[in-house]
């Protein structure tokens, strides 16, 4: 039986979490830090150890003789962690720091699919705010201003105006290099693949719901709901995004020299024209995660412990034909200044095909707490999308603490 390590703490590590303790081959999951939710799992143990702390990571790997660890979030993959894990021998599913570079950057990133002749938006790169005032009032509206580095789903504007686009700029360029991009027509979708050096396997079709309020409204978030499958994301529409997309930047990656053992995710922009690159992820989305492992039927376990090694993928994973749909809870103040510390109440039993997922909480003194900015993951299976939908919200209503914020519309572009 095997032991596998998970790194991070928010609800796409719960997901992770809950579905490997599932595999018959795996024994215990560790989570590193974890957080209430992952403790409260069958088979799952939450670490006192941060996810950046490579040297903590490697002693403990090896005195729980680790079989895989898999790095959850971007940041400690684009500093480097699982360079450091597989220098000592340790089994790891994520990228190194040069394929997460991918999402470290989003200059590298459009520099990559340029190279590689990947579909996306034409751009300009600027580091002051005088040259780009002067191409920003070239620009047709809206326009997309963009944060080179990392910035957890918030480095990302679409201004309609060209006031609010300048404030933007300005904003972003403090802490370094701002992309200006054309806005691009279309509906949004997330294409998810496990990438073993060259090799792809497609996840289900996804679609997030960035925007804060209901409508596509409010600014950017790091997602506020999403659902799977999704219809933009038919059979179809995904294998050509398979075909012209994630095997050209797989096969792309292996050619410049990079070992890429991973998640990588292509977020897309489906218009008239065929699908185009808004941006690639080195890791699962959150919340698209939640949906997903809710809708696998297949063992995750030795799919990325293959990838991991080297040996090879499948060819297809078997799914659940039901829709699942992930509505995310937030705390008062998100995205700008999310208020931690208010005291929430949860339902004592849910309802069959149900999940919540933690993400931004804290227990002391057996109560739970607030503390991040997006804080649970209602998530329900259902026959259509309007069923899973009816299944979560219901549950949402049972949940609750001061500000809470959540949208009501999630998994509206599928509803007839």
């Amino acid at each position: 039986m095997d032991r596998v390590l998970v790194l991070g703490q928010g609800g796409r590590e719960h997901a992770l979490a809950w579905k490997l303790a599932q595999s018959p081959r795996v024994e215990q999951v560790f989570c590193a830090p974890g957080n209430p939710g992952t403790a409260a799992e069958p088979k799952v143990q939450n670490l006192n150890l941060a996810s950046d702390d490579a040297a903590g990571l490697i002693e403990t790997a090896r005195r729980l003789a680790i079989s895989l660890v898999v790095v959850g979030p971007e940041a400690p993959l684009v500093s480097g962690v699982a360079d450091a894990l597989r220098r000592a021998g340790i089994a790891v599913f994520g990228p190194n720091a040069d394929g997460a570079q991918l999402e470290g950057s989003k200059l590298y990133a459009k520099a990559f699919m340029a190279r590689h002749g990947l579909p996306t938006a034409a751009y300009g790169r600027f580091t002051g705010l005088d040259p780009a005032r002067t191409f920003l009032r070239r620009q047709d509206l809206p326009v997309v201003v963009k944060a080179d580095g990392l910035a957890s789903g918030k480095g990302v504007v679409v201004a309609t105006t060209l006031a609010q686009a300048e404030q933007a700029a300005e904003k972003f360029l403090r802490q370094g290099p701002i992309l200006i991009e054309a806005f691009l027509e279309g509906e949004e979708a997330s294409y998810i693949a496990i990438v073993a050096d060259g090799q792809v396997l497609g996840l289900a079709g996804s679609q997030d719901h960035k925007r804060l309020l209901d409508g596509d409204r409010g600014p950017n978030t790091g997602g506020m709901g999403a659902y799977s499958p999704t219809p933009i994301l038919d059979t179809h529409m995904a294998e050509r995004v398979r075909r012209e997309i994630m095997v050209p930047a797989a096969q792309g990656l292996l050619a410049e020299g990079i070992s890429y053992r991973g998640f990588l995710y292509a977020g897309l922009m489906i218009g008239a024209d065929g699908p185009r690159i808004l941006e690639f992820n080195c890791r699962l989305g959150d919340p698209e995660t939640q949906p997903l492992m809710l809708r696998m039927r297949s063992d995750l376990y030795p799919l990325l412990l293959s990838a991991a090694r080297g040996d090879g993928l499948p060819t297809q994973i078997d799914w659940d034909p039901r829709t699942a749909l992930c509505v995310v809870l937030a705390a008062a103040g998100y995205p700008e200044a999310p208020r931690t510390g208010d005291t929430l109440t949860l339902p004592t039993a849910l309802p069959a095909d149900c999940k919540i997922f933690h993400a931004g909480t804290r227990a002391r003194d057996g109560k739970l707490y607030t503390q991040g900015g997006r804080v649970l993951g209602v998530t329900a299976l259902g026959p259509d999308v309007a069923a899973a939908q009816q299944r979560a919200y219901d549950v949402v209503q049972r949940i609750s603490w001061p500000g809470m914020q959540f949208r009501r519309d999630i998994g509206w572009r599928a509803r007839p």
